[in-house]
């Protein structure tokens, strides 16, 4: 290949063999023409609409059908974006509960969870939310299948966990127990269970305590078995509200300084 317009045809031959992504760098080794020339071609098809960029050096192709759209879903291209950027990372928060079946309100954006901070990214209509955490190393995940392959996506476990741990990205304590309510026949209790060391006693005892407000008994007990023989210290529910007033849980030692009403 030695010519611009062959790695233009090699650009978008790609989903004939079931593949949407690429790099710069690839598509420089298999062109053999100069860097300007490849720089040119790629900056057309861009124009076009026939190619994005959600990264820089990291291309994804659009199909037809998306060109309206602006981007073809974040489904078809984020483990390889996550492998080109050289991070741990799984499908989090909303974006897994709705993957579980708790989809009672779409998500608005792609939620990721990284091993470190990245940027959000926006491309058309697609928008892709990052988080990071220390706990990506040996979470929970299970492959899932896409349109184009694979993708990493938190365990209904998980994803319980996630929600109370990033509860602003989640829509605050309200959704949150929506969303579990509808995630909770997914959840194995012993698993649930099994998580409990890796997380913050804090974010249990407010799991445990959402659980139980959402009639989730079984969970629930759970998550208490778990914690037995442990002391509780006092958990605000919402750390950035005063507490004047609240009632206390004696269970779970949750603070209740916010309201909570499950959309059921």
């Amino acid at each position: 290949m030695a010519n611009p317009g062959a790695l233009h045809h090699w650009i978008l031959a790609l989903p004939e063999n079931g593949r949407y992504s690429f790099s710069r760098e690839e598509a420089a080794s298999v062109s053999g023409t100069s860097p300007d020339a490849v720089k040119l071609t790629l900056y057309r098809l861009k124009r076009a609409g026939a190619i994005i960029s959600p990264r820089r050096g990291f291309f994804v192709i659009v199909p037809p059908e998306y060109r309206a759209a602006g981007s073809p879903p974040a489904t078809w291209f984020i483990d390889d974006l996550m492998r080109y950027l050289g991070r741990r990372y799984y499908v989090a928060l909303l974006s897994a509960a709705a993957l579980h079946g708790a989809a009672h309100q779409q998500p608005m954006a792609f939620q990721v969870m990284a091993d470190a901070v990245e940027r959000d990214i926006a491309v058309g209509r697609v928008r892709i939310e990052f988080h990071a955490s220390n706990l990506v190393e040996g979470a929970a995940t299970q492959p899932m299948q896409t349109e184009t392959g694979s993708m990493v996506v938190a365990t209904p476990e998980t994803t319980a966990f996630d929600l109370v741990r990033f509860p602003e990205a989640a829509g605050y304590w309200s959704n949150i127990a929506t969303v579990l309510s509808e995630l909770a026949e997914k959840v194995d209790r012993a698993k649930l269970a099994a998580l409990v060391p890796r997380g913050r006693r804090s974010d249990v005892q407010r799991l445990g305590w959402l659980l139980e407000r959402i009639e989730q008994a079984e969970l629930a007990d759970a998550l208490a078995q778990a914690l037995a023989g442990t002391r509780l210290l006092p958990t605000l529910l919402t750390p950035a509200r005063e507490d004047s007033g609240a009632i206390f849980d004696p269970r779970w030692h949750v603070v209740v300084n916010d309201d909570v009403e499950a959309d059921l």
